[in-house]
């Protein structure tokens, strides 16, 4: 912990830059306590460490800290000192009593009272949960930063859990993000135009900057362009779904049956099933899987000139996901979203894909049915022609 008081109740925080001949005095004259059990703690002072207040072995406020790393520590006092240096009016381990929560940072901005939490090691997602809807229910925003040691690139794809998921923001405009911090190297990242082919590889694209370059607006609002590589989608998307396909589970075998039983050939789905889209992360079930749902359940049948609904579609998504056939994920700190919208953008990319038209509000009219290839060849020509085709409109999907 980096705030305690004296005994006179005078606060100390080591989020200042204080000397160490100045607090081996202070030491040396005053005793500490934790501002939240007003138990005795001791000040450290170690060579290899940032000087931090430790609490006794044994203490009844340990929970707050015990698992308290030297990473954890260093990277909010640097986001601490950050705020500070743009002037925002910010307190370090604020311990809000009426909640029982204690934000590593309590800040204000425009208005808002933000709780910035620092989280370097993996929690629960009903305690994530708990914290946000505490936050939010006690008019604070909260802000939940990735320490950047829980991040794993690949060679050209990230493996996000639905524990990185959890700490996803909106912009005001609708861009979707994930902010992220590394003590270790002072850079503040944002992941964003995150595009998942699997339940847990996406393709994403970074903005890291040194923390001293990055004003807190473009943590809060960053200006995002979505953006795929084309080429490299097509290439990991075809191949985890023949991985996918060698050794399938008891659901996976629900899936292959309902789809020979509408007599389709798994290897032979049109180009149009699998595609990426903005809110195709609000699903853990890879887009093939739940595109593939949608076209049974709502194109199938249809032939040129007929209509389909909203409601249609809508009905179809839960009835889905009732049947855990398609599993939404949680985003507790966006808390108006919901797994429609990735229904709502695969209709709209089939819109621009000129499979389906708009007619009014609720309405769309089928303009052409889905070519479904016979064999592997055919299905290899209709993929390129279809891509080299429309890459333009995947290359500025948003």
């Amino acid at each position: 912990m980096l705030m305690a008081k004296t005994k006179n109740g005078k606060k100390v925080c080591l989020g200042y830059p204080f000397k160490k001949e100045t607090l081996v005095a202070l030491r040396q004259k005053e005793e500490f306590f934790c501002p939240i059990c007003e138990e005795r703690v001791i000040l450290k002072l170690g060579e290899r460490k940032i000087y931090h207040f430790s609490h006794k072995k044994g203490g009844n406020c340990r929970d707050f800290y015990e698992n308290e790393t030297e990473y954890h520590m260093e990277g909010k006092l640097r986001l601490y000192q950050w705020l500070r240096q743009q002037k925002v009016p910010a307190v370090l381990e604020f311990y809000d009593r009426e909640i029982q929560q204690r934000p590593d940072i309590l800040f204000y901005d425009n208005g808002r009272k933000y709780a910035l939490e620092f989280q370097c090691s993996t929690i629960s997602e009903q305690l994530f949960k708990k914290r946000t809807e505490n936050y939010f229910s006690h008019g604070y925003t909260p802000l939940w930063i990735i320490g950047g040691n829980n991040l794993k690139e690949k060679l050209r794809t990230e493996s996000l859990t639905n524990f990185h998921y959890l700490f996803l923001r909106r912009t005001k405009d609708g861009q979707l993000f994930i902010p992220s911090f590394s003590p270790d190297q002072n850079i503040i990242t944002i992941l964003y135009s995150i595009f998942p082919y699997s339940i847990k590889n996406v393709f994403l694209k970074k903005i890291a900057n040194p923390i001293e370059k990055v004003k807190l607006a473009a943590l809060l609002e960053p200006k995002l362009v979505p953006k795929l590589n084309v080429d490299q989608w097509i290439s990991a998307s075809a191949k985890y779904k023949l991985n996918w396909s060698v050794y399938p589970s008891v659901h996976q075998r629900r899936f292959f049956t309902e789809v020979y039983n509408n007599r389709l050939n798994f290897f032979l789905f049109p180009p149009e099933i699998g595609l990426p889209v903005p809110h195709g992360l609000y699903f853990q079930t890879p887009p093939f899987i739940w595109q593939a749902y949608y076209y049974l359940d709502v194109l199938r049948n249809k032939l040129p000139g007929e209509y389909i609904s909203i409601q249609q579609i809508e009905r179809s998504l839960a009835k889905r996901i009732k049947k855990n056939e398609i599993v939404p994920r949680q985003f507790p700190q966006i808390q108006k979203h919901k797994p429609l919208e990735a229904f709502i953008d695969y209709t709209r990319l089939l819109e621009k894909l000129g499979v389906l038209v708009k007619k009014m509000n609720n309405f769309y009219q089928v303009q052409r049915c889905l070519d479904i290839p016979l064999t592997n060849r055919e299905k290899e020509l209709l993929t390129l022609q279809f891509f080299t085709k429309n890459r333009q409109i995947f290359e500025k999907n948003k």
